[in-house]
C-alpha cells in the first residue's frame, strides 16, 4: 500500500510537470529561460532556485549529517546555502562587467584557459547532480518494494526517460515552469510532514538542538568550518544557480537570491530535524535513513517524506540537463546550437548520470565535498578582482585551478592507501578541513603572487 501510494503521487506529479510545460519553445525559451516572450518573475525565480537546491540528495546529506553529528551536522549542511549570499553577489559583480555568464568573465579576463579550467569543473558538477538524484530515487524504492527484485535500478530507468522527455521539451523555459509546480507541491507535502513531527509527544526543540547525534558533534563542527572555507566559491561553480543569475533584471534577480537563501535555509534544517530526531529516538540507521524512517513514523508520514524527496530529486533534474544543454550548446559549442542540439546534450548527460547509479558509491556527501573542493581556486581570484580590485595573471589562475583539482582528487583517492599516507589519520572531515586549508594557502599565495593593482 506504501508503495503504491509513493508510485501514484509521484506520478500525477510527473503527469502535471508535462501539462505544464510549454507546448512550444523557441531558441531564447530553451537556452534563456523566457517564459512567453518574457523574463520570469520573481515568485517564479525565487521558487526555481530554491526547488533546485533543496534538491533529494542536499536533503538526505542535511538528515544524515544530523543523524550522526546532531544539530551541528545539520547545521553545516545548511551553511552551504550561504551560497545564495555569496552568488548574488558574484552575480552581481558579473553583470557590472556586462558578463553574461562565468565563463564570459573568466574568457575576458583569462582568454581560452579560463572558461576551459571552469568548464571542467562544471561539467563534473552537473554529472554528480544527475547521478546523485537519481541514485536517491532508485534508494527510495528499492526501501519501499524490498520484495521486488531490480525495483531501485527501474525506477531509475523510469524517471531519467519522463523526466528527459519533458525537460527535452522545453529546456530552461520547462525547467523554470515545473519548478514552481513541483515546489508547491513539495512545501504543502512537507509542511504536513514537518507539523507532525513538531506535535509528536517524543519532540522538543531543544533537545534537536542540543543532540549529540550518534557519533558526537565534532565533525559536524569540523564540517561547518569545511562549508565556510568553500562556501565563497560554490555557487560559482553551481551553473544551475549560476544560470539564474541571468535571466531576469538586476533588481528581480537581487531579490531572488535573498528570498531563496531564507526559504531554502529553513526547507534544509527542518528537513534535518528528522534525522536529529532518529537519533534522539535510539534509531538503528538503515538504508540512507529510508528504513528508520518507515519504522519510526506512521505510514501516512513516511509516504510524505518520500514523496518530498522523489519531487525534489526531480525538479533538480530539469534543471541540471537544461544547464548541461546550455554549457555544451553556448559556452563549449561542442553540439550543434539548435534545439535538437540541446536535447542530445540532455540525453547524453542523462544516460552517463544513470549509469554512475551502476558504479556502486551511495556516499551522498561525497559529491558535494569533491565538486565544493575542485571549486575553490576562484575564491582566491574572486576576492583579488572583486574585492581587491587586482589583475591576475593567467600562471596564478592555472595555479590556483591546479591545487583545488589535487586536493578534490586526495579527498575522493582517501580509501587509497598511497592517498591516505599523505594525509591526516584523522576523521574523513578533518581531512577534507585540512585539504581545503591547503588548496587555499596554495590558490591565494599564487595569486597574490602574480597580481598587480588595476
Amino acid at each position: 500500500m506504501t508503495s503504491l501510494a509513493i508510485t501514484g503521487i509521484f506520478a500525477a506529479v510527473i503527469f502535471v510537470s508535462f501539462l505544464v510545460a510549454p507546448r512550444r519553445v523557441d531558441f531564447e525559451g530553451f537556452f534563456g529561460g523566457q517564459i512567453s516572450g518574457r523574463a520570469p518573475g520573481l515568485v517564479v525565480l525565487v521558487l526555481s532556485q530554491v526547488t533546485t537546491w533543496i534538491f533529494a540528495r542536499s536533503l538526505m546529506n542535511a538528515a544524515i549529517l544530523g543523524y550522526y553529528y546532531g544539530f551541528p551536522g545539520t547545521l553545516a549542511y545548511a551553511a552551504y546555502y550561504l551560497s545564495f549570499l555569496t552568488g548574488g553577489y558574484i552575480v552581481g559583480q558579473l553583470r557590472l562587467r556586462d558578463a553574461s555568464s562565468v565563463q564570459d568573465w573568466l574568457g575576458a579576463v583569462f582568454g581560452a584557459a579560463g572558461p576551459g579550467c571552469y568548464n571542467v569543473v562544471i561539467a563534473l558538477r552537473l554529472l554528480s547532480e544527475v547521478f546523485a538524484n537519481l541514485l536517491v530515487v532508485g534508494l527510495i524504492f528499492s526501501a519501499v518494494m524490498p520484495e521486488v527484485a531490480g525495483a531501485g535500478t527501474a525506477a531509475i530507468v523510469v524517471v531519467a526517460v519522463l523526466g528527459l522527455a519533458y525537460s527535452a521539451w522545453g529546456g530552461l523555459s520547462a525547467a523554470l515552469r515545473t519548478d514552481v509546480v513541483q515546489m508547491v507541491v513539495f512545501l504543502v507535502i512537507f509542511g504536513i510532514a514537518f507539523g507532525f513531527l513538531l506535535t509528536m509527544p517524543e519532540f522538543s526543540v531543544s533537545a534537536v538542538v542540543t543532540s549529540d547525534g550518534v557519533s558526537g558533534t565534532r565533525p559536524g563542527w569540523v564540517l561547518l568550518a569545511v562549508a565556510l572555507l568553500q562556501v565563497f566559491s560554490y555557487p560559482a561553480h553551481d551553473p544551475v544557480m549560476m544560470d539564474r543569475g541571468f535571466v531576469a533584471d538586476e533588481r528581480t534577480t537581487h531579490w531572488s537570491f535573498i528570498h531563496a537563501f531564507w526559504l531554502s535555509t529553513l526547507c534544509i534544517i527542518a528537513f534535518g530535524f528528522f534525522g536529529i530526531q532518529a537519533a534522539i529516538m535510539g534509531a538503528d540507521y538503515e538504508g540512507q535513513l529510508l528504513g528508520t524512517w518507515s519504522a519510526m513514523f506512521p505510514s501516512w508520514v513516511f509516504i510524505l517524506l518520500m514523496v518530498s524527496l522523489l519531487v525534489s530529486a526531480l525538479s533538480t533534474l530539469d534543471s541540471a540537463l537544461s544547464s548541461a544543454a546550455r554549457l555544451v550548446v553556448e559556452e563549449l559549442g561542442w553540439a550543434a546550437r539548435t534545439l535538437t542540439g540541446g536535447r542530445c546534450v540532455m540525453g547524453v548527460f542523462m544516460a552517463l548520470g544513470g549509469g554512475l547509479t551502476l558504479w556502486g558509491n551511495a556516499t551522498l556527501f561525497d559529491a558535494v565535498a569533491v565538486s565544493g573542493t575542485a571549486s575553490m581556486f576562484l575564491t582566491p581570484v574572486m576576492i583579488a578582482v572583486f574585492v581587491l580590485g587586482r589583475q591576475v595573471a593567467v600562471w596564478s589562475y592555472l595555479v590556483a585551478f591546479l591545487a583545488a583539482i589535487v586536493g578534490a582528487f586526495l579527498y575522493f583517492a582517501r580509501g587509497w592507501d598511497r592517498v591516505a599516507a599523505v594525509l591526516p589519520d584523522a576523521h574523513k572531515y578533518e581531512q577534507l578541513l585540512a585539504i581545503c586549508v591547503g588548496v587555499l594557502a596554495v590558490g591565494f599565495l599564487a595569486v597574490l603572487s602574480g597580481s598587480r593593482k588595476s
